[in-house]
């Protein structure tokens, strides 16, 4: 008897150990993480800022592209469904969010008949944001020939890799147009924002030289998802020069270049010389980011941030970042609440020159977990556009002041210091 409960004992401790082994590699990046302060040595409109930008995010800035903004589902949708629709040769689309309701029939027919006209379509989900995607539009998807997979779905040998996400929203067609941003593939993202029940988001359309790279940061996670490789002109034509922005699509991923994302907005940010405008669904910066945005006020940056407001999908987010706001406020950063519904963008403008668009949030999961890309774009008049959509939302915020942060009730400070905790993991 006492053998038997000494063996049950020796297995419950192995079994506590491998659970506590699993949730301690799920927590961590496995890599270090950047801890010195970036120091201001050139602003955005220096060529070394745009040299450094591509020697340490990896690919280099290119010229000859052409962006265009997408404002909300009304924009957004047609335009991405459009470019499937048109397409000749190849669809390669991974996302976060995509669910059954409305807009994911929409996408799926859309692919569906694609693919049962020879276009070759790869499709990549992420197993946890597309958890609501019923089983069928899969199975319909597969049996017209769409190869289609889920990124680190359960299995024995990836537990370890449960909490690493694929974040990236990209969608290439024809190895010639490229789309990214904040938008996911659910019916609250439809309409222009004119509800609670339609959410703000922002999304851009690239031609150019650029969009290359955005079918390189699509191969790179179907490589790891699948073990196939895709490349030859029909994924990776010659692409000629189309506008005059300069633009760079780079990614990150805690299999490799965790820090690149977190590097970048460090570099945009000290860089600044004159503003910086962040549009950002989930604001909860780490110490360093947050010296690097109070640095900037306090340098003379005109440093502007809009967040959501009451209307989040997640309320320990909106309390986490509420707890950090203090030393930002006392610095000058000017933070703003979006009022009218969700406010999902995920936006920075520096200097009026240099923006960067894409799935990345401002937080330590987006900065050291998940899978992340972004398109960054240094073109003055289109930077100029995004400011005058940043001004409009920052019209329909609340801005929030220090007097006010400090004098909120002690019950929201509790809440707010206990969300905090969780900051790493937000």
């Amino acid at each position: 008897m006492k053998t038997s409960t000494t063996v049950w004992i020796a297995l419950g401790s192995c079994l506590l150990t491998l659970i506590a082994v699993l949730v301690v590699l799920n927590l961590s990046s496995g890599e270090k993480k950047v801890e010195q302060r970036v120091e201001h040595l050139y602003a955005t409109d220096d060529p070394q800022f745009r040299r450094v930008m591509g020697v340490l995010l990896g690919p280099q800035m290119l010229d000859g592209n052409q962006a265009e903004v997408l404002l909300n589902g009304d924009m957004i949708f047609p335009a991405m469904l459009g470019a499937i629709r048109g397409a000749r040769r190849t669809i390669t689309f991974e996302t976060y969010i995509y669910w059954s309701e409305s807009i994911g029939r929409e996408f799926a027919d859309a692919l569906i008949e694609r693919a049962r006209s020879g276009v070759r379509v790869h499709v990549l989900l992420d197993w946890l944001g597309s958890a609501k995607m019923e089983a069928r539009y899969l199975d319909e998807m597969k049996a017209a020939g769409i190869e289609i997979e889920r990124f680190h779905e359960p299995r024995w040998w990836n537990l370890s890799r449960m909490n690493n996400r694929t974040h990236r929203k990209v969608l290439v067609v024809d190895g010639t147009v490229g789309f990214t941003g904040g938008v996911g593939i659910a019916d609250k993202w439809r309409g222009n924002a004119q509800d609670k029940d339609h959410w703000r988001d922002t999304h851009f359309r690239v031609v150019g030289p650029v969009v290359a790279q955005m079918q390189a940061v699509f191969t790179d996670n179907w490589m790891k998802a699948t073990g196939r490789v895709l490349h030859g002109g029909d994924y990776f034509p010659a692409l000629e020069r189309r506008g005059d922005a300069i633009a760079q699509m780079f990614s990150s991923s805690p299999s490799g270049g965790s820090e690149s994302m977190h590097l970048m907005y460090l570099l945009a940010v000290t860089a600044a010389a004159r503003s910086i405008h962040l549009s950002s669904s989930y604001f909860v910066p780490d110490d360093l980011m947050a010296h690097s945005l109070a640095a900037a006020a306090r340098r003379g940056v005109d440093v502007r941030i809009i967040v959501p407001g009451p209307d989040i999908d997640t309320d320990i987010v909106r309390r986490a970042s509420r707890a950090r706001w203090g030393p930002l406020l006392e610095a000058g950063v000017k933070i703003a609440e979006y009022q009218p519904t969700m406010f999902h963008c995920k936006v920075l403008v520096v200097d009026a020159l240099m923006l960067s668009v894409g799935s990345t949030n401002f937080d330590n999961r987006s900065f050291r977990l998940n899978d992340e890309a972004n398109l960054n774009i240094i073109d003055a008049a289109f930077a100029r556009q995004q400011i005058e959509i940043f001004e409009r939302d920052f019209s329909q915020s609340k801005a929030v002041t220090l007097q006010a942060w400090q004098r909120r009730p002690w019950q929201e400070k509790a809440l707010e210091h206990a969300a905090s905790w969780f900051g790493a993991q937000l």
